[in-house]
């Protein structure tokens, strides 16, 4: 057996690159907007700082009553549903042996359309995933026949952005290569007879080897060690990278970060706001002059004092800021749909000379740019599955793209109808919307035309 790949000193198996560490600054703030209320709660004082003057008790009362608008997740779900409302297409030229594997790709009971599905989530939300393309070791399988009885075939893992932790490349003619991968694994272990412990690993993988490091203890001290190693039949690493938004060769950044920021910063708002409502639906009672005069707060209670300047009466807050609050919420809310319908909008194409040259590549938007990206990860990963079982060719296949918009307004009343089909969306707000953008006429009240569509859906 071949000696183990060298991912540098054993402690450091574990640490994320540089590289990683600086996309992973992005990744954490949208995974705590994927969680919800409850992740951004948990995040505390990092995404809702708490104010100069404000005890803690405040803060946490504050905090506990925060609640997220989830702009964000909305618009990566209708996003990432557009392209696979439609069912995805495998080609003519994908091998026989292949086809019954892809309605089962993960070995997880997901077929080739759901699988790509969620890369595209991944690729959207955090700009970077991947697709690793796996095969179970032969144990002894002489033949075709037995190989299937085994279960012994390829398969693709989705390798989510969390659990890459540093690579190395090569130069391959004028190509990139891997030259090694480190991912994070937590395998299910039995502990027990009724439970199971999660442990932490991490693969690591080189042209044609592979070892996994567990973090085991000898002789009272911990370190990473080899747990268990091996090697492959493919010269390569066979590993694909999905981009959301391309950087560098393993390095991507999400499309929507400034959605994300912009999400952050509605939290904020919406939080002020509700402490603002809060101090304005609660009046103070100010009193002056009463001297010794017993108060009671009631509605059936009276006050008496002989004194002619006493003076006792209700504060009441003018509710200037809270309209202007309310606004400044309204224009964050349409600023992140405005965001989320630009990857809609048909921009020019050919954005480069070498595409202009090879294919006079029309106008896309952005999300088709991204599908296309995609698709091609996906005919890599098929040929990366012929290449395990010694087929010439794994095929193409074919993700839906027709859903470009000619303009910004365009763009955003399709994501706004989509939002109002899923329920993120009253038929009141679609409608206003609608109107405030110029689709429909301002003539128009939407109040009447709910009543009308009401009246004729009996």
């Amino acid at each position: 057996m071949s000696s183990a790949p060298d991912p540098g000193p054993a402690s450091d198996v574990r640490m994320p690159s540089a590289q990683v560490a600086e996309m992973a600054a992005d990744w954490g703030l949208v995974d705590t907007l994927l969680g919800g209320t409850r992740a951004m709660r948990r995040a505390g004082r990092r995404y809702l700082p708490q104010w100069p003057a404000e005890d803690d008790a405040s803060y946490q009362a504050r905090l506990a009553s925060a609640t997220l608008f989830p702009a964000y997740a909305r618009t990566v779900s209708v996003l990432a549903g557009k392209p696979f409302g439609k069912p995805l297409t495998i080609g003519e030229d994908v091998p026989q042996r292949l086809r019954p594997w892809l309605e089962d790709v993960d070995l997880q009971g997901r077929n080739l359309h759901s699988f790509a599905a969620e890369i595209c989530v991944n690729a959207l939300s955090h700009g970077l995933c991947g697709i690793l393309v796996d095969c179970p070791p032969n144990r002894g399988a002489r033949s075709v026949a037995e190989e299937r009885a085994a279960g012994i075939r390829p398969y693709m893992v989705h390798v989510r952005p969390g659990s890459i932790l540093g690579w190395r490349t090569r130069a391959h003619g004028a190509a990139t290569q891997l030259a090694q991968l480190r991912l994070l694994e937590c395998v299910e272990e039995e502990d027990g007879p009724f439970t199971a412990r999660e442990v932490e690993q991490v693969r690591v993988l080189e042209p044609g080897r592979w070892a996994v490091y567990r973090r085991q203890v000898v002789d009272g001290a911990e370190a990473w060690r080899i747990h268990e190693e091996g090697t492959t039949t493919l010269p390569v690493i066979p590993f694909v990278p999905v981009y959301g938004r391309r950087r560098g060769f393993m390095l991507g950044a999400p499309p929507m970060l400034e959605l994300a920021h912009a999400n952050v910063e509605h939290w904020q708002n919406k939080s002020d706001q509700q402490t603002i409502l809060h101090v304005a639906r609660v009046p103070l009672l100010f009193a002056r002059g009463l001297g010794d005069a017993q108060i009671t707060v009631g509605a059936n209670s009276l006050i008496q004092t002989g004194s002619e300047t006493a003076e006792l009466r209700y504060v009441e807050h003018s509710g200037a800021a809270i309209e202007a609050g309310r606004r400044s919420l309204l224009d964050l809310e349409d600023r992140m749909r405005q965001t989320g319908a630009e990857l809609l909008v048909i921009r020019p194409g050919n954005t480069t000379e070498a595409q202009t040259i090879a294919d006079n590549e029309q106008g896309m938007c952005d999300l088709q740019r991204i599908m296309q990206a995609v698709e091609d990860s996906l005919d890599t990963a098929l040929a990366l599955m012929a290449r395990w079982v010694g087929e010439k060719d794994g095929g193409h296949v074919s993700i839906y793209r027709d859903f470009g918009a000619a303009t910004l307004a365009e763009a955003s009343a399709s994501l706004l109808f989509q939002m109002q089909s899923a329920g993120a969306l009253s038929h009141q707000t679609l409608l206003g919307e609608l109107k405030r953008r110029g689709i429909l006429s301002p003539d128009i009240e939407v109040a009447t035309e709910i009543a009308r569509a009401q009246a004729q859906a009996r």
